[in-house]
Order: structure tokens, then sequence, then C-alpha cells
């Protein structure tokens, strides 16, 4: 009985509908029946859809009003007529509400009129309109407590705070910034900014702590030589960000899909290359809800699929497969892999505790969507129109592989978008992840051979052809988040590569050209390690009792070695980057904070 009075504490999760009948409500599981209660639209029109982040409000627009309601009690609150809006979102507590419609002129408007507009959710009253005229990044970026937020203008970024859109707060100063990215935590915030490269010269993305926006004083830096745009990926807690650049166009003709890089930076300073283990795009990127992990989907097919702990280092290859997209659950305790498009809609469920197991593994035949379910426990595939107007329809599956509840629609009918409804993060509780395969229902339509056509005259036959040579699931840190007593079975060592081997014949080669000629002269010597410490400053000296100066002084120690490493490259002929040409600037500063320490 007590499992049974937890449970009914929890909410059933609603699934918003739209497509060619208008905007309907199925509830989530256990029912998933029709909902009756919910708001409903018969308009042919509905153009737009969403929730706000926390789940208390829901809006949508049908060619006619902006409609919002409070979901507590499902209660239509406000009807905003605006009727050519295309998107809406609400800010981060749902205080706020931001319209974006296409910018046009007319004769007796020759200058156009806003087509970006901000509203007070509760009140319906305009705070502020803008021209924004591209349809991307068009809307307010906020922190999460909505103390901060800021919007693009031409090359300049501005600030506002506590709501007050009248009075600017900060503006960047740096100039030409393409895009922001404002991290999602409250104090402090930090901020990426783009710079585009020019002239032969890099890009540059930066990083700031609001409001300190000038150059000598960024967090962090990245310059990048193959970069037309750069998309921030910030984890909950706003401590860490990935930046993925991307060119369009792959001048090597390798991959249709442009070319992409990865990079990672924290709010303290430290920056990297994400190491990709194969070569090929970047199809997916996704941080774990607990900000201590994230995975990549990348690779020519078939893909990779990697995980990396919060210092970006590789800790878990779950091996290749024909996936192109990385979703973890609400509860971060499982992970799903699953490939779409021309990949056949297979969907990988993975327990992302120690074990890293797979759960199950199924086949969710043409789905162009895919969410988790809010309760960690379900989540729902879609085939939706335009991208595939024949078999639409959506379903529910539990993590186990077992599908729960189909919905068709009729070949009249289209579905253009399926939405769960969203909860605050601490609404669902972890409940303990199962092996066994719950039961569930046959599928409506039939689903499609799995097997590979084969000429008659090879029917019955063993084959050993293989389209892709597939690589297993593997720890990549033996060790790495393990339970205690549990341990790693290292696959049997491999004979070398081809790559290889035609490494070693060139090395040889050249060692029989080159007997009898001079010997090179010896490398220099690797720096003393001691020889970071600044004059008057000794090893004694560092030693402390008080543990908040030790913290400070083993930092500066880090960055004073990191440096002396840097300058030991420099002298020996390697080409710094600018972020590391940065940072031996800072010697000077950080010599004279450890000084003001230890002396």
């Amino acid at each position: 009985m007590a499992t049974k009075t937890k449970m009914a504490t929890e909410p059933v999760p609603r699934i918003a509908i739209r497509g060619s009948t208008g905007l309907l409500f199925h509830n989530g599981p256990p029912s998933y029946e029709l909902n009756t209660d919910g708001p409903k639209d018969p308009s042919k029109q509905c153009k737009f859809m969403t929730f706000s982040p926390n789940g208390q409000y829901f809006a949508w627009t049908n060619s006619a009003v902006v409609k919002v309601v409070a979901v507590k009690e499902w209660k239509l609150i406000q009807e905003i007529p605006r009727p050519r809006v295309l998107y809406l979102k609400f800010s981060p507590k749902g205080t706020y509400l931001m319209t974006w419609e296409a910018f046009i002129t007319t004769p007796d408007n020759p200058t156009g009129s806003p087509n970006m507009n901000v509203y007070k959710t509760e009140s319906g009253q305009l705070l502020k309109g803008y021209v924004f005229k591209k349809h991307s990044g068009w809307e307010l970026q906020w922190s999460d407590d909505e103390k901060v937020c800021g919007r693009n203008s031409g090359s300049d970024v501005f600030f506002y705070e506590n709501g007050d859109l009248e009075k600017v707060a900060c503006k960047v100063g740096i100039p030409k910034v393409a895009s922001f990215s404002l991290s999602p935590s409250s104090k402090p915030h930090h901020v990426v900014c783009y710079i585009p490269g020019k002239q032969g010269q890099p890009a540059n993305g930066k990083l700031f702590q609001y409001p300190k926006f000038d150059l000598s004083q960024a967090v962090a830096s990245k310059s990048f030589f193959q970069a037309e745009k750069l998309d921030s990926f910030w984890n909950a807690k706003g401590t860490a960000v990935l930046l993925m650049t991307n060119v369009d166009v792959d001048s090597s003709g390798a991959s249709y899909y442009g070319k992409q890089s990865l990079h990672f930076v924290n709010t303290k300073g430290d920056s990297s290359m994400v190491s990709l283990g194969k070569e090929g795009p970047v199809y997916s990127v996704e941080w774990s809800p607990n900000s201590t992990e994230f995975t990549v989907v990348y690779g020519y097919m078939p893909a990779k699929a990697t995980v990396y702990n919060a210092k970006a280092e590789a800790i878990f290859d779950f091996g290749t497969g024909p996936r192109n997209v990385v979703y973890y659950s609400p509860l971060g305790d499982l992970l799903v892999l699953a490939g779409f498009g021309n990949l056949r809609g297979g969907v990988e469920v993975w327990d992302t505790t120690s074990n890293r197991k797979q759960v199950s593994n199924f086949q969710a035949a043409d789905s162009t969507w895919l969410s988790w379910c809010p309760d960690g426990q379900h989540l729902a595939t879609a085939t939706t129109a335009p991208r595939l107007r024949q078999g639409n329809g959506f379903k529910v599956w539990h993590y186990s592989g077992a599908m729960l509840f189909e919905r068709p629609w009729n070949k009249e009918e289209e579905l253009w978008e399926v939405q769960w409804q969203t909860f605050l993060s601490n609404t669902f509780k972890p409940k303990p992840i199962g092996q066994a395969k719950v039961q569930g229902i046959e599928p409506a339509q039939p689903q499609a051979s799995k097997e590979v056509y084969r000429p008659p005259l090879a029917r019955g036959k063993e084959s050993n052809f293989k389209l892709h040579e597939f690589e297993a699931p593997k720890f990549i840190r033996p060790g790495y988040g393990l339970p205690p007593g549990v341990t790693v079975v290292s696959e049997p060592p491999k004979g070398p590569s081809k790559q290889k081997k035609k490494r070693d014949a060139k090395k040889a080669k050249a060692a029989e050209e080159g007997a009898g000629a001079e010997e090179p002269a010896p490398k220099p010597a690797a720096a003393n390690p001691a020889t970071w410490l600044p004059k008057g400053v000794t090893e004694e000296n560092l030693q402390t009792d008080d543990a908040e100066k030790a913290k400070k002084i083993k930092n500066l120690k880090k960055k004073l070695q990191d440096i002396a490493k840097l300058k030991e490259q420099a002298s020996s002929g390697k080409q710094l980057e600018l972020n590391q040409s940065e940072k031996i600037k800072k010697e000077g500063e950080l010599v004279a904070e450890l000084k003001a320490l230890v002396l």
C-alpha cells in the first residue's frame, strides 16, 4: 500500500498533439486515453505550441490569436490578438512569453513594425517590441533565475536585469559579435561570445563572467580556423560548455554534413579539444542532467558514441552502430541512442550508472521524433509531417523495449508535432532500473522485415559478408565508475593494424637511407619541474594549515606549471595557439598573487 500511495502523489504527464485536425491532448501512462478536460482547438491552422520550462503554462497560436492556459487548472488566462505569430517561447520560470512573426513592410509602413514581442504571461501586458528579421536566435536568452536576459542586435549584444527591458544594464563591448550564449545558472552568470574570423585570422569563442566583457577579462578563449558558426551546449549547472564549430561545406568533399569540431571550456578557465575516436561529422551532443558527463555521437556510419566526464576525458565507448541522436532521461539514469532518417529507427536504451549495460534494443520504424517522458520510465516516438506524410502517428514505449500505446493517424490526416508536458526537475523520483521486459502490445501495422535481402540461390546458406565492421562497447578508462569488486576483462590484444605496419615499414626504410648520416643533435632536456617557482619562493613557503589559502595556492601552482610547460614548448619552436599565448601573458599577475599569499 505504501508504494501505491507514493505513486499516487506523482502526476500523470499529458501529451500535447498538434496536426491537421487541430490541437488535442492524450493522458500519459498508465491510461493513455484521450483527455477531455484539457484545452482543445479544432483549427487546422495551429502553427506552434509550447509548455513553459517549469510546466506552469501552455501556449499555442492558431493564425487568429495566441492562447495561454494555466496548467494547474487548465484555465485560459490570455488571448493575444496576433494572427501572424509563428514561434513562441517562455522564459525559464514562465514569467514572460515571447512571440515572433515574419517582418514585413507596407506602403503605409515602409519601415516596418516590431516583429518580436515580449509579454507578461499572467497579465498579457506588452513589455517591449523589437525588430529581429531572422527566425533563428530570435528569442531573448534568460538565466534560470530570470535576473539577467540578453539579445543580439546586429553585431551588438545587450543585457537587461530583473525584467526591465527599457533599460540596458550592460553591453558587450567587443566588435563584430555574431552570436552569444548565456549560461542557464544563477549567479555568477557566464556568457560565450562568438567572433567570426576574417582575412586569414581565426574565429574566436570567448567565455566571460557577466558583466566583465573586456577582452583582458575573458575567463577562457578558444580560436578556430574552420568555423562559420558556433553552437554552445551548457551543462545544467552552468559550470561548463561545449563549443561545436560548424562549416557548412566540407572542402575535402568527404561529408555532405559539412565539418564540425568540438571543444570543452569550463568557468574555471580550463579548455581543451574533445578528442573524438573516429573521423566524420558530429551528429548529436547531450549533457547528462546531473552535469557530470556528456555523450557525443559522431563519425562516418556506423557512428561511434562516447561518454566523457566533466573534464572532457573519454570514459566509456558504446561501440559503433546505426545511430545519429542521443537523449538522456530526465533523471539521468538512462540514455537513448537512436537512428532516424534512413537508419530505420533503431533505438538502444542504456543504463548510465556504473554498470553501463544495454537495457533494451528495439525498432521504432520511420520515426522522426523521440522524447523521454518526464517520469524517466517511458519514451514516445512519432512519425510526423512534413518529414513523412505517410504512416503518421505516435507510440509510447517502456524503457525495457515494450510498446505500451499506439495512436495511428488516418491517411487523410497529418500529425505535425507531439510534446510531453513539462514538470519541475524534482517532481518524479528515481526508480530501480529493471532488466526484464514489461508486457506490451503488438503494433497495429506489421513491421518491415529486418532480414537483408538474399537471392534465392544464397538462401539457407551461411553468409560471411559484412557491410560494416561494428565495434563492441568498452570502458575506455578501466575501473572508472565501477562498483567495488568489479573489474573489466580486457579483450586479447590484436595484431598490428595495416596502418601501423605501413608506419613501421616507412620508419625502417628511412633508417636504412639515413644509415651513416650525421646523427641529429640531441633534444634539449625538459625543464626542471621547479622552474615554475618565482624567485624568492620555495616549496616550503607553499605549505600552510589554512585550507582556503592552500586551495588558492594549489590553483596558482597548477596555472604556473602549465605556463612553464607552454614556454618550454615555445622555446622548442612549437607554434602556440592564441589562447595559450594569452595564458603566458598572465604569468606576472599569477606570480604577484602567489607571492602575496606566501610571503
